[in-house]
């Protein structure tokens, strides 16, 4: 528990101070940049915003979920997931950087609200917990799958990490629901799906 608590600690200071360092390369990196209209970056560096944020907040769900978590394995996946997911942050992060843009400016408060979803997922034991992960990287995958219909076509490099990040999304609901993962409740995934729409729309603004 300590170590999880510390491991967590230093993620989140990672995550909120813009640290976060990949272990892979960005994809698309080698591309040529393309010139987009004024309007065209805005509305890309928008939705790179909210992918930015989603992964804040895939960072605080994981290390809150791994923390409760009761199974060591289950734990180690959640962490090892949580490392991937730290490579979506920094891609995001330096795309934004590229297009003279910034991350949202609530991000402390969009980690503080998934980590404590994370927590109420995980009490409630490591099956709800993986179904938990199994939906959220469901509702992730769509989300990235609009994007990459919402992106300007132009954008090669925000495309190239969209799509590495949808990929990388679905084998993490297949290595949950693999490990056990139970569906849940209707109506938990369509909170789930409102809490997500509220995000995306305040973090492609603010």
């Amino acid at each position: 528990m300590l170590t999880s608590l510390i491991l967590g600690f230093d993620r989140a200071l990672r995550t909120l101070s813009g640290t976060a360092t990949p272990a892979r390369p960005v994809p698309g990196a080698k591309l040529p940049d393309t010139t987009l209209e004024p309007w065209e970056r805005r509305h890309a560096a928008g939705l790179m915003r909210v992918n930015h944020t989603g992964e804040v907040c895939a960072q605080a769900l994981y290390s809150a979920q791994a923390l409760v978590a009761r199974d060591g394995e289950i734990r180690s996946r959640f962490e090892r997931a949580a490392r991937e997911e730290e490579d979506h942050l920094a891609w995001t992060q330096a795309r934004l950087a590229e297009m003279d843009d910034r991350p949202s400016l609530l991000n402390p408060l969009w980690y503080a609200g998934s980590f404590a979803i994370g927590i109420a997922a995980g009490i409630t034991g490591d099956r709800a917990n993986l179904g938990f992960v199994v939906e959220t990287e469901r509702q992730v995958e769509e989300h990235l799958t609009s994007h990459m219909d919402r992106l300007p076509a132009s954008d090669a490099k925000s495309r190239a990490i969209v799509e590495q990040m949808r990929d990388d999304e679905a084998r993490h609901a297949a290595m949950a629901l693999d490990a056990g993962g139970m569906p849940l409740p209707y109506p938990v995934r369509r909170a789930m799906q409102a809490a997500a729409d509220v995000m995306r729309a305040v973090a492609y603004r603010i």
